[in-house]
């Protein structure tokens, strides 16, 4: 009997050995990851999605794309285009950055700033209606923020199931203005938001702040400067045309859309202060020549380097019809008084209505903004607005109320419409370096818990590149009303 037990239990225990030998084989096998697919055609085996062209870039894949959108989110089956879209990929164990600028993409290889904090992918998008992402024929009336916000959600979407850890969303100027519109529509998409130089214009017809911030920027000593050489444009207004046209010949620019010459010359001269501050810095006055003993090819080349000649001519405008219409229909656009110019100025600002073609239809609609900016107000969380103090779009910024949590509008001081974090005084750029860290889950350990104020600062994850993190500062048109 012990004999048969004792071949018995051997028996079992072979047996539990066998099957235990068996199941640790089946776990190592179903352990090893199968080869993954390569990062293009993981990105390429998303419906709708397809190739344009890849670039090669040192430590990233860089992918120029098309995707599939619908032309009206809301009725799908009315249609759809072909959306630019970039990727630059680095790795899918890194978060990723969702920027845009609000116009066309860029189909080089950059980088915006988040990223470069983060180390991680980032994906752009150009915006609907620029071209080539228009819809042919084009709606207009489907040109809107709430349209725009549903193409990054579906791209979005798409993407994640790639990209799983944490999104930002970024963008500077208009690209700022849609990545807090995103936020707004689609607020449990994103980890966190980083909009730079945002406008936030929430009543039109009401623009004295830019009024206030006209009459203190810089010295008394450069604003009156740049004020004589806008004035003595318009003094000179004939000899000063004379060369436009010659300019014009040249260069085939018509001016159908404004209207004639001397609407786009003043549009022009108009812009001159305006665009000084918002790409230039209070260093650069010493440049400006003096008005009243400047030559009229001195008073065309300060205007013209810093206004551009060219930005009212039909080919100028055209690029710029979707940012118009949008101004015209729901972003709204600054105005400001110039009493210098009081006797000289034959239009004022000219509203968005002159720089869009006549048969584009556009109506105003006073509520979007007001739902932005009280949304932003009462429900921002982990969203950080940084402003430059001298740029003019500053002058009605979105602002936190008591609903807002984990949020930040933050200034650099002395910067323009080019403002970054690396610009903020210390405690400001330690707090936002380690906020986007933290949101974006990389934040070493150390610093996670502490005081960005009294901690040592957080780096930037991602070494510096000259070539991927270089200012992308467009020329943006100047929007009147």
């Amino acid at each position: 009997m012990r004999k048969t037990l004792g071949w018995l239990l051997s028996l079992v225990v072979l047996i539990g050995t066998m099957g235990a030998a068996g199941t640790t084989a089946q776990a190592a096998t179903a352990a090893e990851p199968a080869a993954a697919a390569d990062i293009k055609d993981q990105v390429l085996g998303i419906p709708g999605m397809s190739l344009i062209e890849e670039k090669p870039y040192p430590g990233y894949r860089f992918f120029v794309l098309n995707y599939e959108q619908p032309v009206d989110h809301r009725q799908p089956w009315k249609g759809t285009f072909k959306q630019r879209v970039t990727l630059l990929h680095k790795d899918v164990s890194r978060p990723t950055v969702f920027f845009t600028s609000g116009y066309n993409v860029n189909t080089s290889p950059r980088r915006s700033e988040p990223t470069t904090i983060v180390d991680g992918n980032q994906l752009s998008m150009e915006y609907r209606f620029f071209t080539p992402s228009r819809p042919d024929p084009a709606h207009w009336d489907d040109l809107t923020i709430w349209q725009a916000a549903s193409d990054q959600h579906r791209l979005f979407t798409a993407l994640k199931k790639i990209y799983k850890k944490n999104w930002l969303s970024t963008g500077g100027s208009k690209g700022g203005m849609t990545a807090t519109y995103y936020e707004r529509f689609y607020p449990r998409d994103m980890d966190g938001v980083v909009a730079y130089v945002a406008p936030n214009d929430v009543v039109n017809k009401e623009d004295a702040a830019y009024d206030r911030f006209f009459a203190t920027v810089g010295t008394k000593e450069c604003r009156d400067r740049l004020n004589a050489v806008q004035r003595e444009a318009l003094v000179r207004r004939e000899p000063l045309e004379a060369k436009y046209a010659a300019a014009a010949a040249e260069n085939g620019w018509t001016f159908t859309t404004v209207g004639n010459l001397d609407k786009a010359f003043e549009a022009v001269v108009l812009d001159y202060v305006w665009a000084f501050w918002q790409y230039s810095l209070l260093a650069d006055c010493t440049t400006i020549p003096t008005a009243a003993t400047a030559s009229d090819q001195e008073i065309w080349d300060t205007i013209d380097a810093i206004s551009g000649f060219s930005a009212y001519a039909d080919q100028g405008l055209q690029t710029y019809t979707p940012y118009y219409y949008q101004a015209g229909t729901q972003l709204g656009s600054p105005d400001i008084k110039q009493p210098h110019l009081a006797g000289l100025s034959r239009y004022g600002y000219q509203p968005p209505r002159n720089f869009v073609p006549r048969d584009i239809p556009m109506s105003f609609q006073p509520q979007a903004m007001r739902d932005i900016d009280t949304w932003v107000r009462n429900n921002a969380n982990r969203m950080m607005f940084v402003y430059g103090q001298n740029d003019p779009w500053g002058a009605e910024p979105f602002r936190l109320g008591y609903g807002a949590r984990d949020s930040y509008v933050m200034t650099a001081p002395g910067a323009n419409h080019g403002a970054r974090i690396t610009g903020l005084l210390d405690g400001e750029k330690a707090l936002a370096t380690q906020k986007i860290l933290e949101w974006a889950g990389v934040a070493p350990a150390a610093t996670a818990l502490s005081d960005a104020r009294t901690a040592a600062p957080a780096a930037y994850l991602a070494a510096p590149d000259a070539e991927l993190d270089q200012a992308d500062l467009r020329r943006e048109p100047q929007l009147r009303r």
